[in-house]
């Protein structure tokens, strides 16, 4: 490796471990304060009545740069501990970082001061904000996805069903058993839980298609983003009471929150979503969608205004925070392990 390179790219981004730092105590005091901090406790103590709800179904959404801010082992925690049941993200946050992550490459700390962003590029060195990734790893990464492309039978697939089938090439290859421990698609392939991505191409996955595709033009895979909409459609009108922890904005937060909708569509019985808490530090006052309220949400018949709560912070202040809470208020005790995954492929099989 080049001598400057390898001083850039020294420090490893650490993943926070929320179960070393019990919060209650602070969270439960925030809920006396004002701003954030009060809507903070509010978001943590809703977040917690899901876990208590042992008939909700709990979907999490991830949106911007979260995994590769060491956000990854708070995820995990919350697979874990089946806290989570189905999960809708952005393609960066599976592929690029966590199962990056999980084929032992790493993230690096990094800097947003005082860098030349041209000799980054030179150094093929991409940048996050104040995290470095090395480019040659991310190719491989991309190239990865490449190979499982070729291994699947050459027709749609939904990005859950991609997803899945990258978790079972993590299984299969022990040479990953220690760099797969704590990744967010390994986790979730043993325990059955759905990940969606509805914006698949937009991340280092699109290479690895776009590398499949162009090499078998007559006969190749592709993802159907209508197929995603389709079952996570089913997992909600199989499962109605249903609860929303969203991580950041963007196409997961408007994709888990369009499947009341569906139902209507379909002209089937679902009831809007129970509980929401949002993390976001987007403004609402430009109409866009990261930012708008939970309450906005409701017009749209899509999110009830008994259990919500926008929390405008940034994510990795936050999340570990809010899940932490929970964790450590052990309401989660006794949830059951729902293993959609296994029940959409039935369903799908028997379709």
């Amino acid at each position: 490796m080049n001598a400057r390179k390898a001083e850039l790219l020294q420090k490893t981004i650490q993943h926070i471990d929320i179960s070393q730092h019990n919060v209650v105590s602070m969270v439960e005091a925030m809920e006396h304060m004002a701003f954030q901090a009060r809507n903070m406790a509010r978001g943590a103590k809703i977040f917690n009545m899901m876990q208590a709800d042992k008939n909700c179904t709990v979907y999490l959404t991830l949106a911007g740069s979260l995994i590769s801010a060491g956000l990854k082992k708070v995820v995990v925690d919350l697979i874990k501990n089946n806290m989570v049941d189905v999960i809708v993200s952005t393609g960066a946050n599976i592929v690029d970082q966590d199962f990056f992550e999980a084929l032992g490459f790493k993230h690096y700390v990094g800097t947003p001061y005082g860098i030349d962003d041209q000799e980054l590029r030179e150094l093929m060195i991409d940048r996050i904000y104040d995290t470095f990734i090395d480019e040659e790893d991310l190719r491989v990464c991309d190239a990865t996805i490449g190979e499982i492309c070729d291994t699947l039978p050459h027709k749609p697939h939904s990005s859950r069903e991609f997803i899945r089938e990258m978790g079972r090439f993590l299984a299969d290859n022990e040479k990953y058993a220690e760099s797969r421990k704590d990744s967010i698609v390994y986790q979730c392939f043993k325990k059955g839980v759905p990940i969606f991505v509805p914006a698949f191409s937009d991340c280092s996955a699109g290479f690895g298609l776009v590398h499949h595709q162009f090499h078998n033009p007559e006969s190749h895979i592709s993802i159907d983003s209508a197929k995603d909409f389709l079952e996570i459609t089913k997992i909600k009108l199989a499962n109605q009471e249903s609860g929303l922890f969203m991580i950041g904005g963007g196409v997961p937060k408007n994709f888990v929150q369009d499947i009341v909708v569906a139902c209507d569509i379909l002209e089937k019985e679902a009831p809007m979503h129970k509980y929401a808490v949002q993390i976001t530090v987007a403004d609402e006052r430009d109409g866009a969608l990261s930012g708008s309220t939970l309450k906005e949400a409701c017009s749209w018949g899509k999110v009830d205004t008994v259990y919500e709560q926008m929390v405008f912070s940034e994510a990795t202040i936050a999340m570990p925070i809010i899940a932490g809470y929970a964790l450590h208020k052990r309401e989660w005790v006794g949830r059951p392990e729902r293993r959609l995954n296994e029940v959409l492929d039935g369903a799908m099989v028997t379709a």
